[in-house]
């Protein structure tokens, strides 16, 4: 099997989408499919592309809504125009893309996949960047996503949540919609003894909660805070770790608190560092207000430590009460959280189970090889 990836940006370039585009390709690789990369699609200084975000300045400064020029029909043409001339150089049995934009205009022969984490629809209001939208905007990208959904022979999403946006907001056969988690953007040969070895090296009688993320704000690190704070109070001893943004709080950083800012995992040094960092940790926590696959549970899980968060976009995919970790309602109290924690502790032998049954949901659901083998199979079908 032969397949043509598309993708706006260079695959082979880990920095882009948070790795993801890169281990994609590579799961189709391990699962020896021949995968030629058409990358680097791109309108970024053409006359078009200026004209577009000249045109997003005016949304935003005379009509104060956001205006989503890099999304403009013409642009997404152009990218599938630049993609089908370099179809048309290779013998491709399929073509397969890390999202619907690259392939939304594509005409060709060969049938269409895309395997995405979001639909337009609901990504609406719900992330920052797509809120207060002007009405050319969401007209044109709902098109988009509809002519995408109308090309492909399969929309593959990585949660139910994004699968169940595509179904209920586009007019879309529901039988080629399905849904395989993304894996964890890591490089792991940990067995289930080196897990071990890592749970029972944790203190009993400390906890050690990390919060990894770039956006304090949208990944809930208020939430991160207080549960923190309230867990001192109630006698636990607890350290939270913060890493990617520096903490917004209205008061002093107390002594609980360790804040190493942002660590790039572009280095080995860096990589080295996250790694420690999640080995000994207790938990993830993670109480987004916006998310749709963070692919920081599924590597938490493959160190054996389980994640707390929120029951919103694709985090259930991802994590199961009591199995891998605990969602919380949004409005959830702290002491929903603290209690849970709490409770761990009193029974630690249970914290113990919880936390190698996460490295099982890393080992049997969570990784990249499952995830490239189940894609196999699907795109076999077709």
């Amino acid at each position: 099997m032969r397949v043509a990836y598309i993708t706006t940006y260079d695959a082979r370039d880990i920095a882009n989408w948070s790795g993801i585009g890169f281990y994609m390709a590579q799961s189709l690789k391990e699962q020896s499919i021949q995968v030629d990369l058409i990358g680097s699609v791109r309108n970024k200084y053409s006359p078009l592309s200026i004209l577009f975000k000249s045109k997003e300045y005016l949304y935003k400064y005379l009509l104060n809504q956001n205006y989503l020029h890099y999304r403009e029909p013409a642009l997404l043409r152009n990218y599938a125009n630049q993609a089908a001339k370099q179809l048309s150089q290779l013998e491709a049995d399929i073509v397969l893309s890390p999202g619907s934009i690259p392939i939304a205009y594509l005409e060709c022969s060969q049938p269409i996949v895309f395997w995405t984490d979001a639909t337009f629809a609901g990504m609406i209001d719900f992330y920052p960047e797509f809120s207060n939208l002007c009405q050319e905007s969401i007209r044109n990208q709902n098109a988009m996503e509809q002519s995408a959904l109308d090309r492909c022979k399969l929309a593959i999403y990585s949660s139910e949540w994004a699968a169940k946006t595509a179904i209920e907001n586009y007019k879309v056969d529901p039988n080629k919609v399905k849904v395989v988690p993304f894996g964890a953007n890591i490089e792991c040969q940990r067995n289930i003894d080196d897990i071990k070895v890592l749970v029972e090296s944790r203190p009993s009688d400390k906890c050690k909660l990390l919060f990894l993320g770039v956006n304090w704000l949208r990944k809930g690190g208020n939430i991160a805070f207080q549960v923190a704070k309230e867990l001192n109070s109630s006698g636990l001893e607890t350290e939270l770790t913060i890493v990617g943004c520096p903490p917004m709080v209205d008061e002093p950083l107390p002594n609980f608190i360790r804040s190493l800012g942002f660590i790039s995992k572009s280095t080995k040094e860096g990589r080295e560092q996250i790694d420690r960092l999640i080995a000994e940790s207790h938990f993830l926590i993670l109480p987004s207000i916006a998310d749709c696959t963070p692919l920081v549970f599924c590597e938490a899980n493959s160190f054996g430590v389980p994640c707390l968060s929120t029951k919103l976009g694709g985090i259930p995919t991802i994590v199961r009460d009591n199995v891998n970790g605990k969602l919380f309602n949004q409005e959830s109290d702290i002491s929903e959280y603290c209690q849970y924690i709490s409770s761990l502790f009193v029974r630690y032998s249970e914290y113990k189970k919880l936390a190698m049954s996460a490295f099982d949901e890393y080992q049997s659901r969570l990784n990249w090889s499952v995830a490239g083998k189940t894609v196999k199979e699907m795109l076999r079908s077709i």
